[in-house]
C-alpha cells in the first residue's frame, strides 16, 4: 500500500474518478487531520456521487463510542496505533455505509503526545479487497503541524489510489 502520484492531476481528483469508475463509495474517520481528507475529496466536482461522509473523532473516547474502536485496545496502546487506524477505517466504512473507509490518527505536534513524537502518524484503508479487510502504515512526517497533517492526507489518498489502480 504505497502509492505515489504519477500525473499532474491532484490525488483527490484521481481517487474520486477511480471510485466513480469502480462504482464505489468512500467514508473517512479522521483524528489529527480534522476533516482535511474529506475536504480534499469534496473539493472535487462530482464527489457527491462517491463520498458518503466523515467522522472527525479527535477525542480518544469518540474513537470507541462513535467508530467502534476496541476500548481495551485504546487503553493498552493509545490512539496512535496501526490497529486503531484499521479499526477507525472499518468503523467509518460500517457506520457511514461506504465500500471503502479511510482513517488518520497520530501526533501533528508541535510536541509529543501519547508517548509518540510529533510527526508519528498512522493511515489506514478498509476495503473488501484487502487481506483482513484493512491495511495501515506508519508515517514519520517531519516538519511543523500543518505539514504533518498535509502529509497524512496525501498518504491516505495515495494508498487508496494504489488500491483502486487497475492491475498492469
Amino acid at each position: 500500500m504505497n502509492g505515489s502520484a504519477t500525473s499532474g492531476e491532484p490525488a483527490a481528483a484521481r481517487v474520486v474518478a477511480a471510485l466513480r469508475a469502480a462504482g464505489l463509495t468512500v467514508a473517512t474517520a479522521e483524528s489529527l487531520t480534522g476533516g482535511l481528507v474529506c475536504a480534499a475529496l469534496v473539493d472535487v466536482p462530482g464527489a457527491s456521487t462517491v463520498v458518503r461522509g466523515a467522522v472527525v473523532a479527535y477525542a480518544t473516547e469518540l474513537k470507541e463510542s462513535v467508530l467502534g474502536v476496541d476500548g481495551e485496545l485504546l487503553a493498552r496502546t493509545g490512539p496512535v496505533d496501526a490497529e486503531v487506524a484499521r479499526q477507525m477505517a472499518r468503523g467509518a466504512r460500517a457506520r457511514l455505509g461506504a465500500d471503502v473507509g479511510l482513517a488518520t490518527t497520530g501526533v501533528a505536534g508541535p510536541g509529543p503526545a501519547d508517548g509518540h513524537p510529533a510527526g508519528t502518524v498512522f493511515v489506514a484503508v478498509a476495503a473488501d479487497a484487502l487481506p483482513g479487510g484493512a491495511a495501515a502504515r506508519l508515517l514519520r512526517s517531519p516538519g511543523e503541524r500543518a505539514a504533518v497533517r498535509r502529509s497524512a492526507v496525501e498518504a491516505v489518498l495515495a494508498d487508496l489510489a494504489a488500491l483502486l489502480r487497475p492491475p498492469a
